[in-house]
């Protein structure tokens, strides 16, 4: 019998889930992956496939979740994460943040395995405190437009504190602030995808507001390491993983701008209901216990994204958000 260590992970075939995939195949991990793919893309994982060592499963983790045999550790990352998602399927992620993560937990207590769950800076809000660091208990309209996302994620947090203090499970939380990189949909609403999107398609660049909010964007590979380390670390309570590096939306359009060479213009239009003013976070915590801190800066990320999206058909650079939403959406 292998002595690999057995690693379920949950949103498998996502932007983030499919990279943490592979990195725990590299480092010689039996990975189980589940995903229901109403977001997620098989062209994430089916180069996984063939290994002896991935197995998938086409499941939703709202419903009660069977995995045979031991499990080491569990990764839940399965949630719609861009607004054009939770905005279409505002059940499925109030659901995925609940019975999903109630789910996870229940199978992390039963096979005694340690639990990650991916929470959000969104549980911020549009924050008063300026950068954000875990102690702000955030600014959060529960019954505006992003408040299904939001609330999802704080009750992830809640209940996964719940089953670490009263059943003694093994918990991590990371707080993902805006990450990028490889595998994204350039169709998903989220400002990177969305700005590099339109200059590969000679469109002008969108800007909500005057562009003066700001944003902090991490590279994949940085992020990936960082949850990899909280992992393996005793610390129990939400720890930010993000590029404190902030940059405002209207010079961020100006680097996409120079780096795709293209002469479109911005335009600019009404700003969404409770979209964050400011996004920041406070490292200091990344830095002292998982002695983690980012590497890759934002020109060198960009670069290595752009090469990606531009590699990909005129089909795929056209693709609607979703993939199959009417085979997979459970109405």
């Amino acid at each position: 019998m292998s002595d690999r260590k057995r690693i379920l992970i949950t949103g498998a075939a996502g932007f983030l889930g499919s990279n943490l995939c592979d990195m725990f195949i590299a480092k010689d991990y039996h990975v189980i992956g589940m995903d229901n793919l109403i977001t997620g893309r098989m062209e994430n994982i089916e180069h996984l496939f063939p290994l002896e060592n991935f197995e998938f499963y086409h499941h939703d983790v709202s419903k009660f979740i069977h995995v045979p045999g031991k499990l080491d550790y569990i990764l839940h990352f399965a949630s719609p994460a861009s607004p054009i998602d939770y905005l279409k399927i505002p059940i499925q992620t109030l659901k995925v943040g609940s019975l999903g993560i109630h789910n996870c937990l229940g199978l992390a207590k039963a096979k005694n395995a340690r639990v990650l769950i991916a929470s959000t800076s969104e549980v911020y809000g549009d924050p008063e405190v300026h950068p954000q660091t875990e102690e702000y208990w955030g600014h959060v309209n529960p019954v505006g437009p992003r408040g299904v996302y939001d609330e999802a994620k704080r009750f992830q947090e809640a209940m996964t504190m719940a089953y670490h203090t009263f059943h003694g499970v093994e918990t991590r939380i990371v707080r993902i602030f805006n990450t990028y990189g490889p595998r994204m949909r350039l169709n998903d609403g989220r400002v990177l995808p969305a700005f590099i999107g339109q200059a590969l398609r000679g469109e002008d660049l969108t800007v909500f507001g005057d562009g003066s909010q700001t944003r902090s964007f991490c590279y994949v590979d940085d992020l990936i390491e960082g949850i990899y380390r909280l992992l393996h670390s005793d610390y129990a309570h939400p720890v930010n993983i993000g590029n404190p590096s902030e940059i405002s939306i209207r010079e961020f359009a100006d680097e996409i701008i120079a780096l795709t060479g293209t002469t479109q213009k911005v335009i600019y239009k009404e700003l969404p209901v409770n979209d964050p003013k400011q996004r920041q976070p406070d490292i200091t915590k990344a830095r002292e216990i998982l002695n983690w801190e980012p590497k890759i800066d934002r020109a060198e990320g960009l670069k290595r994204t752009y090469e990606y999206f531009k590699s990909l058909s005129e089909e795929e650079l056209n693709r609607s958000s979703h993939n199959n939403f009417d085979k997979y959406i459970t109405r």
